[in-house]
């Protein structure tokens, strides 16, 4: 029986694609004219491959990435420079960072129907430990039994088995008493099959995104929407 409904943050309940992108574009023009660089597309080749090493060990800070592409480059960066470009990408994607028209609705809805609410999110590196992004958006915040935020606090990042069982642990749930909705196929997806908790995979309508192609019997949904009738999800999968 599903007793609690877990979700990711990013991409799940809030859109940032713009705000990531835009952030994103700001952070490299920095780094690449502090640099001193002739080839910008060279610096973007190093850049992106040190991002996807390290978002594949689930590192998300800008500042330690920026500070490997400086060294790749043979450069120390400037500790307080950084920084004060890592308060600005976060900034800038907070700035751009918008709730699924409808991500309140439907967790109401759900809270309603006696559904226990509870968020697992990645810290990705901003500043003010303690505080996630989730606290900008008091109206969602409030509706959450348990927080989760991991990769901070001793408690490290998804796809680690750590913050799922943390989050049972808290909601004194079996992991088969729990559905989580992320839109990550690695770190939402697998982190919460891996330790029995049933995965939906949201690949929101509103995301502009390349999607992993990837074979499963996961149930994937393209709006928050469909949670409202989420047993026939997993009836429709057992068919």
């Amino acid at each position: 029986m599903i007793r609690a409904i877990v979700f990711d943050f990013g991409q799940t309940l809030v859109d940032s694609s713009e705000g990531f992108r835009a952030a994103e574009k700001e952070a490299q023009r920095k780094a690449f004219a502090s640099l001193g660089l002739a080839d910008f597309e060279v610096f973007l080749a190093v850049y992106r491959e040190i991002r996807s090493a390290f978002h594949g060990r689930s590192r998300f800070s800008r500042k330690a990435i920026l500070a490997e592409a400086f060294r790749r480059f043979g450069r120390e960066a400037d500790p307080a420079l950084l920084s004060q470009w890592e308060r600005r990408y976060w900034e800038r994607v907070q700035a751009m960072t918008r709730p699924f028209p409808e991500a309140g609705e439907v967790l109401r809805k759900l809270q309603e129907r006696a559904f226990r609410l509870a968020l697992i999110t990645n810290a990705q590196g901003q500043e003010e430990e303690g505080r996630h992004r989730l606290a900008n958006f008091p109206e969602l915040e409030r509706l959450f039994e348990v927080v989760v935020v991991a990769g901070e606090g001793g408690v490290p990042p998804k796809p680690d088995p750590a913050p799922f069982r943390l989050c049972l642990d808290l909601l004194e749930l079996g992991p088969d008493e729990a559905v989580y909705v992320g839109d990550d196929w690695r770190i939402d997806v697998g982190g919460a099959g891996a330790v029995g908790m049933r995965p939906v995979w949201l690949k929101h309508r509103l995301v502009r995104r390349n999607w992993p192609e990837v074979e499963t019997d996961v149930p994937v949904i393209d709006s928050l929407e469909a949670l409202l009738d989420v047993d026939r999800i997993f009836r429709e999968v057992k068919k």
